[in-house]
């Protein structure tokens, strides 16, 4: 049985920040942090005060977690990057919101006192002596504390108080594990009612020391249990009286907490039997399992139920004969070919993620080249005349500025080339196209011929094909590239509007330029050759793209299937080399690195030989290292066994904190079956004769105190895998509506998620807990395309149609009965949240 808390985010947008440049303006993205742990970076908005993010992530936590912050911070090139503010939820908070919170949230002021984390570890008795009673405390070590100096590390000591008397012990220099076993005593009084209050520091030799946490004890707890000794979290100060804050501006957030117990995978095989047996049996069966989950579900978790049952039948391998039953389902209910596929219905969602786990590949070699020429370019493009900015354009050969009818002519040229362009590429991608891909459009485009087969409906199946292909696939793709991760980064407001013009030129051509279409915006008009000639072209690409026979289909498929298993997570790492035996003869080497189901592999580029570094089947743990370990953050090292069984590790270094989350997750789950896993590690490296994070000399041995308890044991950071390159879903809905393209069929929300699964390991030295694998945690997602998933995924959908079935109820009155009689246990009481 697998417990976790589940936190859904959605960072939306910020308004009315400071400005922290010279310029007047900031450079803002928001950090998230669980328990002082950082987790998520979203992308730098470049100089604005009202940055939009909409990204959105789903974290799976241990349910022992305690608060969640989102940090508003100013990118800066040369220096540190400013804090602007911060919107913090405690636990509690956020688990009386049952349904979410979701709303504007002011910023408030960081304060250093509060920025606390870690743990230490403490004995507390009461000695008596003669008639005299004594307090001890014991100040033994102390875990996972803030890094406050510039290295990475801090130079703590702690500091005893009681009755007005201090005491403090050694410092320890530059360690966040610091050991100190000093004992210090107070004179006691039976019934004083002061406090015991031992505070955590770190020293600084020229400004003043900074506050690390502190514990405060009950002393007339202690003369009733006369001794107690364990690991006590360090908690902020807040005696101090918070000031009047100035106008730090706001975060719009949209948080949702929910605790889940995940049982075993075999106790939700009669719904996965109950639901291939349902897909098997086709419209013509009695169960009619699919048509209720739609009926059941609100709009509001339609995407999650669509995901998690396209995960299922990925997994049984029945994902078009799922998507087939959907277009029947929804053809049967469709009266006007109009309207067909338009909402939000279950057979749209489970076909939006479909592609966007299939086509995820093909997306990228069609638009790639197209928006990497646009970011490049960065020209000023505009077709409204009412929102044309001559003074955006700059001046011509004479210094004599151009005109508003010169930029609307070079704005059509521009977007006609990338139209043009675009429409080529694709024309020219029928091979590239994934089989199954081809495979599930074949049979929307015949079943709806089927349906609507009048000469007036002749273009009805190729809009079919367009309105997932085109409006739901390839426009929020163009209008967001970097939540679809054809870039890095965001594009600034100049490429931004040239990628909305683009996409609406393309749901034009999806549109098969209905009059509709061109009535809605009638400055559109100048791309209208280009349009025209483009429907040509989308119409002879479809229909050789769905020019597939279902035997060939499957060959591609078991060809596809039987070639080298794609690449569970690949991209660029910098591996350590060590040039000599000092800090300073040390560095990273950026190389292409692939982690497959059987190694972990590199090459210089992502075409070259890859040579493997190390086998699955000898990895023993992946871990964060500290930052004060090179100088440098992000960095993990994978601890192995050579071919000669000799330990060995290996340090990476990513480019951010999701990128380190996950290769570690990625690695993680890969090797969660391996024997000889780890139950402690050392987050720091061994460097002369001693570990950087805890001082200890001893380099293999273990510490002679007894290991930590399960309950807390240090957990780390990581995020749920990304299969073929991409995340598995939640998507998310991440474009406000003013900047969708209009016409007569909008495109889906932008469809990005990030799902991460975190979880902390409360760090000791020497050699940190390593947390062991549950034995019914969840199977890492596909590793090809159509492995079996876990049981998170059967679990999030029988929860979601428990709830359906809770509102359907409600909704339609206390008598209205629904039975799934063919699946004994998906009952009220076993299919409910625990």
């Amino acid at each position: 049985m697998a417990r976790r808390s589940s936190l859904s985010i959605r960072i939306v947008e910020g308004k009315n920040l400071p400005a922290k440049d010279i310029t007047g303006s900031s450079d803002p993205y928001c950090l998230v942090k669980v328990d002082n742990e950082p987790v998520i970076r979203t992308a730098t908005v470049w100089k604005t005060l009202c940055p939009f993010w909409g990204e959105e992530y789903q974290v799976h936590l241990p349910p022992t977690f305690h608060a969640v912050a989102f940090y508003v911070m100013d990118e800066d090139a040369l220096s540190r990057d400013d804090v602007i503010g911060k919107v913090c939820f405690t636990r509690d908070t956020l688990a009386s919101h049952p349904k979410g919170f979701s709303g504007w949230v002011h910023l408030t002021e960081v304060d250093p006192d509060e920025e606390v984390q870690g743990e230490i570890h403490l004995r507390l008795e009461v000695v008596t002596r003669t008639q005299a009673h004594r307090l001890r405390c014991s100040v033994l070590e102390a875990r996972d504390l803030a890094p406050k100096d510039r290295n990475g590390a801090s130079d703590p000591f702690v500091r005893v108080r009681y009755r007005g008397r201090t005491q403090e012990t050694s410092i320890v220099k530059k360690s966040r594990y610091p050991r100190w076993n000093e004992i210090f005593e107070f004179e006691l009084e039976e019934g004083a009612p002061e406090a015991l209050c031992v505070e955590a520091w770190d020293w600084d030799l020229v400004s003043r020391n900074d506050f690390l946490g502190k514990v405060v004890f009950n002393v007339q707890r202690l003369w009733a249990v006369q001794q107690e000794e364990g690991w006590f979290r360090l908690q902020p100060d807040k005696s101090k009286s918070r000031q009047e804050e100035g106008n730090l501006g706001s975060l719009q957030l949209e948080v949702r907490l929910r605790d889940e117990t995940v049982l075993p995978s075999g106790c939700y095989q009669p719904l996965v039997q109950l639901l291939c047996h349902e897909v098997k049996l086709g419209t013509q069966g009695p169960g009619q399992l699919i048509p209720l989950i739609e009926e059941t579900t609100s709009t509001e978790c339609r995407q999650d139920v669509a995901t998690n049952l396209l995960k299922i039948f990925l997994g049984q391998g029945l994902a078009k004969d799922f998507l087939d039953l959907l277009f029947q389902l929804e053809l049967g209910r469709t009266s006007e070919a109009n309207t067909l596929f338009r909402s939000n219905s279950l057979a749209s969602k489970s076909m939006e993620s479909f592609l966007k786990v299939a086509g995820m590949r093909y997306l990228h070699s069609v638009l790639g080249p197209i928006i990497d020429k646009v970011f490049e370019e960065k020209k000023y493009v505009e077709l409204d005349p009412s929102k044309v900015e001559v003074k955006d354009v700059g001046c011509t050969g004479l210094h004599r500025p151009q005109t508003e009818a010169e930029v609307l002519e070079h704005s059509a040229q521009t977007l006609r080339a990338h139209l043009g362009a675009l429409l080529s590429a694709l024309s020219r991608s029928v091979r590239a196209c994934p089989a199954v891909v081809r495979a599930t459009f074949r049979q929307l485009f015949l079943r709806v011929r089927e349906r609507f087969p009048s000469t007036q409906h002749e273009n009805v199946p190729f809009i079919a094909v367009t309105s997932f292909l085109c409006l739901r696939f390839f426009s929020p793709a163009i209008m967001a590239p970097k939540l679809f991760h054809l870039r890095e980064r965001h594009a600034d407001a100049r490429t931004s509007r040239t990628l909305l013009l683009l996409a609406k030129a393309v749901q034009n051509v999806g549109n098969m330029d209905t009059p509709a279409s061109r009535a809605k915006e009638a400055w559109m008009e100048p791309l209208q050759p280009t349009v025209h000639q483009g429907v040509a072209q989308l119409k002879d690409f479809i229909t050789k793209l769905v020019d597939i026979e279902e035997k060939e289909a499957e060959l591609d498929l078991q060809r596809a299937l039987s070639l080298q298993a794609p690449p569970l997570k690949e991209g660029p790492l910098f591996i350590h080399k060590t040039k000599g035996k000092g800090p300073l003869m040390s560095s990273f080497k950026k190389l292409h690195f692939s982690l497959t189901t059987e190694a972990l592999s590199f090459a210089k580029t992502p075409n070259s030989k890859k040579s493997t570094l190390i086998k699955l089947s000898n990895i023993r743990a992946a871990e964060k290292v500290e930052e004060k370990s090179f100088g440098s953050s992000h960095v993990m090292q994978v601890i192995y066994t050579d071919d000669a069984g000799r330990p060995q590790t290996a340090y990476l270094q990513c480019k951010c904190v999701n990128e380190l989350n996950q290769w570690l997750s990625a690695l993680r789950k890969v090797s969660i079956n391996n024997s000889g896993l780890l139950g402690s590690y050392h987050p720091g490296v061994f460097r002369g004769d001693k570990w950087s994070c805890c001082h200890q000399k001893d380099k293999t041995g273990r510490s002679s105190r007894s290991q930590v308890p399960a309950e807390r044991q240090t957990l780390c950071s990581q995020a749920l895998l990304k299969p073929l390159r991409t995340h598995w879903p939640s998507f998310s809905r991440c474009c406000r509506a003013s900047k969708r393209p209009t016409g007569p069929a909008q495109p889906a929300p932008l469809p990005w998620s990030q799902t991460t699964s975190w979880s902390r390991r409360r760090e000791t030295c020497p050699t940190l807990p390593h947390q062991a694998p549950c034995q019914d945690a969840p199977a890492h997602y596909p590793m090809a395309p159509f492995s079996i998933p876990g049981p998170f995924a059967v679990y999030s959908l029988q929860g979601h149609i428990s709830e359906g079935i809770k509102g359907y109820r409600e909704r339609r009155g206390a008598s209205s009965e629904l039975r799934l009689s063919m699946n004994p246990a998906f009952s009220d009481e076993q299919s409910s949240r625990q």
